[in-house]
């Protein structure tokens, strides 16, 4: 691994790249849903930042311990990711990524003890997913879901809740979550079939190739997208703008899946990262549903909108820049 000079610019921009804006915005998404559920309404602004901000803070500490451990592996796919091409030591990115832990470590005190010990029930799942589960197939899959799960929880008990006190349903949508980011996860696995074959990863796209893992991802789909609305419908704890938002949703899912019935045909990694691009805005719709069913509209948008653009702009500026080396 080629270690080299980097100027301020460039080794900022690195960072950036690790940081990947248009995933992290997911977690902080899933935890402000959390706690606007458990309050049903939107949170106060103290408790909606610190919601939104730690758990971003715990995946960022996440993505920079994964590319640490992974290292080795993006040597042979992807040689031109920060830490492969230099432009970030690795002892660099697990200092800055220890870091983060301990600033969400320490903002969570303002919250409940059940927020202290999910930062390191979170840690640990996302060390297992890292180091052990990852190359497992479906168990690094559902262990990806659990983190999510995590950061959904950690905005559940921002109100610092007691645990007889949780709605069942909230409980419930912990499954809509681990689903939903199981499948995620899958998805993101597709484009990177090639690497993690060479790697020695057996994840479900390399053991059982593209057409199963679609019927896979299919088959998660159709346990997530019923039981939420189930719980919706039978709880009665969200409003209507929710199912308008779950309209838009399912229109997204239905042209997502044709689409990635479409690459079959023709598979390539940019048309597999295609897809998963737009995964990704499918996943900020589906958490802005959630506040939308309790919160104001005018601040639901504001929601919305700002995730909507952080992750397009994020994705379009860094995205392809990260997974392909620019070849000019």
């Amino acid at each position: 691994m080629s270690q080299k000079k980097t100027g301020f610019k460039e080794k900022l921009f690195a960072h950036i790249e690790t940081w990947r804006l248009y995933t992290v915005i997911w977690c902080g998404l899933v935890s402000l849903a959390g706690s606007c559920l458990i309050y049903q309404t939107f949170p106060p602004v103290f408790i909606a930042v610190l919601s939104f901000f730690i758990p971003m803070m715990g995946w960022t500490a996440g993505l920079y311990l994964s590319d640490f451990l992974d290292r080795k592996l993006d040597l042979i796919e992807k040689p031109h990711r920060p830490i492969p091409s230099g432009r970030i030591h690795p002892y660099e990115a697990l200092t800055i990524g220890g870091l983060l832990a301990i600033l969400g470590l320490l903002l969570s005190f303002y919250l409940s003890y059940y927020n202290i010990i999910l930062v390191f029930v979170v840690a640990l799942l996302v060390y297992s997913y890292t180091k052990i589960t990852k190359s497992k197939g479906i168990l690094g899959n559902l262990n990806r879901g659990m983190v999510t799960v995590t950061a959904f929880l950690f905005g559940v008990f921002s109100k610092n809740p007691s645990i007889d006190n949780i709605p069942f349903y909230i409980w419930l949508l912990c499954f809509v979550f681990l689903f939903h980011d199981t499948n995620s996860n899958l998805v993101g696995a597709i484009r990177d079939m090639e690497g993690d074959k060479k790697g020695g990863y057996n994840t479900i796209p390399v053991k059982y190739g593209l057409k199963k893992s679609i019927i896979i991802s299919f088959i998660l789909t159709l346990l997530w997208w019923p039981l939420l609305l189930f719980l919706s419908f039978y709880y009665g704890f969200l409003g209507y703008n929710f199912y308008l938002m779950i309209i838009v949703e399912t229109i997204i899912l239905i042209c997502l899946y044709a689409y990635l019935i479409q690459t079959v045909k023709s598979y390539s990694r940019k048309k597999a990262l295609r897809f998963h691009e737009f995964f990704v805005i499918e996943r900020i719709v589906l958490g802005s549903a959630l506040i939308f069913g309790v919160a104001e509209v005018k601040i639901s948008i504001f929601v919305l909108l700002s995730a909507l653009l952080i992750t397009v702009f994020s994705q379009i500026l860094l995205r392809k820049r990260y997974e392909f080396e620019d070849k000019k």
